[in-house]
């Protein structure tokens, strides 16, 4: 094995895993570096254009790698046009056909996500380590419940735990036989209690660092969910290097999701931190509207800002003097900003005047 018993630094709280650092471009993955971001675009790769906006939005929207799938060597092409067009470190999503890994090493790919059991005799994974070598270029082992080896499905009966990890653990020993420790894996599934089992297994096995993410978690908010739950307890852990958020939507709101989770763990802090009450009787102003209203004119910022929008005066001064900008429902509505008071506001001026507050705490801060 790479490593018989993977380093461990203090993290949150208690201890994070520390994994042998990669780089995937500009992007360091692993080590002491923070908990990349990752999302994948679902455009067609040979419609350059798309996938080219695609990938900008998912930049703009903090994604720190970018996956693309390159299922031909049309798509392996086009992949290289799209390296040309965008800044973002891309990684190229690889099944079967070792040429393709090829062809997109010599058009600048960041790094390969195969599996070297799935591309072939030994001497074409050879060629294939041997370009990524040449070129500075980590390998992603990705290994998924709904492709596992026959071999193991027999063996198991189904998917489970321990046949994610022997799986990853069979391709970690061909790297290890090429001796090519540049590389980070993979352990999903749709199944939360399985994945995180998993990863878990395969934290104390190898010193690489290790990539998160439920699989095909579903929806927007199921996915989300499952997402957090499963992810949180392992960064919690202190498991984990970098993510996906697997979500039948939007590939931006994969992005968002997972600063999300990080955030609430303090992991990453990135944009507007809206710290909102859930509502009832007591409130004064309409908190769901004006939270929404925030989020919708404040997607833009980037910088970590805490929000506060309380709806009354039981938790809402509090929460406020907490926050560098607040407002509390009232008679009339207070707005707070570096936790004193700073004028009073009606509910038709409520969602300007905290906009304007976020703005100028963050134009003072430049």
């Amino acid at each position: 094995m790479a490593a018989a018993q993977a380093g461990w630094v203090r993290g949150l709280g208690a201890v994070r895993r520390r994994s042998r650092p990669i780089r995937v471009g500009r992007v360091t993955v692993g080590g002491d570096a923070p908990v990349a971001v990752q999302s994948m675009t679902n455009t067609d790769t040979c419609d350059v254009a798309a996938t080219v906006a695609q990938v900008r939005a998912l930049e703009a929207a903090g994604a720190d790698i970018v996956r693309i799938s390159v299922p031909s060597m049309e798509a392996a092409e086009a992949f290289g046009r799209i390296r040309r067009e965008v800044e973002v470190p891309l990684v190229a999503d690889i099944h079967f056909d070792y040429r393709i890994a090829l062809r997109v090493a010599e058009l600048g790919a960041d790094c390969l996500r195969i599996n070297p059991g799935n591309i072939g005799r030994e001497e074409r994974v050879r060629a294939v380590i041997a370009a990524a070598r040449e070129r500075g270029i980590p390998i992603r082992i990705g290994v998924n419940a709904g492709s596992l080896e026959k071999e193991l499905l027999a063996r198991y009966g189904e998917p489970t735990a321990e046949a994610l990890v022997e799986s990853a653990l069979r391709h970690v020993a061909i790297l290890e036989r090429h001796d090519f420790p540049d590389f980070k894996v993979s352990l999903k599934a749709s199944d939360v209690p399985m994945t995180v089992a998993a990863y878990r297994m395969l934290a104390r096995r190898i010193e690489q660092p290790l990539h998160l993410g439920i699989t095909e978690a579903g929806g927007l908010l199921p996915g989300a969910v499952k997402s957090a739950v499963g992810l949180g307890m392992l960064l919690a852990e202190g498991i984990g290097d970098t993510l996906r958020v697997s979500l039948a939507a939007d590939p931006v709101e994969e992005v968002r999701v997972g600063y999300e989770i990080l955030k609430s763990l303090g992991l990453r802090a990135r944009g507007v931190n809206l710290i909102a009450c859930p509502t009832c009787s007591r409130q004064r102003f309409d908190v769901i509207g004006v939270t929404r209203e925030l989020e919708r004119r404040l997607a833009d910022v980037r910088e970590p800002i805490d929000v506060a929008v309380i709806g009354c005066v039981v938790n809402g001064p509090g929460e406020a003097r907490i926050a560098e900008v607040g407002v509390t429902g009232g008679e009339p509505n207070l707005l707070y900003v570096q936790g004193r008071p700073a004028g009073k506001v009606d509910d038709e001026a409520l969602v300007d005047a905290v906009e304007r507050a976020v703005r100028e705490r963050l134009a003072r801060r430049g």
